[in-house]
């Protein structure tokens, strides 16, 4: 897909209501959809992270959507395709300065290089107690990434053309931190599984696409 033409479009999502947890929960097992119904976060006094979802240009002008593969590590999101992001540091002015200070940590991206489209809605994670705010930018002049040693293992460049392929959508069997050889809807993007948290934020992101593109 052009990116001028992804571009133009992607402008309309601006004024579209968020499909907010209707369109989460659809790239959820039940098991997490009951456990996200039944807890107060309130109580839970999450933490609180940002991440951006980066649509840039290929040198061909088609459009890319940005993920990463983390390093694995001792905690429930090691060896995880992800966005780039993080949890929000005192030093932050707001969510948004959070997704864009770890997009540049992460993979390079200078924060001034980055053009926000829109927030979309919260997500609440009950592994890590983490309370994510996504963002959707657009990366118009990319340079090449550069990632983050330690916390990154790949970079995943992801056509929109396979994000927004509806084969791409599978059905996969994994061991979690709540159950174990658990059946969850996920994508299967550039050969990796994208599931959990970041497959709920992308089908939210996929369905205002949908409706503009």
């Amino acid at each position: 897909m052009d990116f001028n033409f992804f571009e133009q479009q992607i402008s309309k999502i601006k004024d579209l209501p968020l499909p907010g947890e209707a369109s989460q929960y659809k790239m959820a097992p039940e098991i997490r959809i009951e456990e996200l119904q039944r807890i107060n976060q309130a109580k839970k006094n999450p933490r609180k992270a940002a991440v951006m979802a980066l649509f840039y240009p290929t040198v061909n002008q088609n459009t890319n959507l940005l993920l990463i593969l983390r390093k694995t590590y001792k905690g429930v999101h090691s060896n995880q395709v992800g966005f780039p992001g993080g949890k929000v540091e005192k030093s932050d002015n707001g969510l948004l300065t959070t997704a864009l200070r770890e997009t540049f940590e992460e993979v390079g991206v200078e924060p001034k290089d980055v053009t926000l489209v829109k927030e979309i809605s919260e997500i609440f994670i009950p592994p890590s107690n983490f309370i994510v705010q996504p963002f959707i930018g657009l990366y118009k002049e990319p340079k090449p990434f550069v990632k983050q040693e330690s916390e990154v293992e790949l970079i995943l460049e992801v056509p929109i053309v396979d994000f927004l392929d509806e084969s791409k959508i599978v059905s996969k069997k994994i061991t979690t931190s709540y159950a174990v050889d658990i059946e969850v809807p996920a994508f299967k993007l550039n050969g990796y599984i994208v599931w959990g948290a970041t497959a709920m934020m992308l089908n939210e992101i996929k369905e205002l696409l949908k409706q503009v593109l």
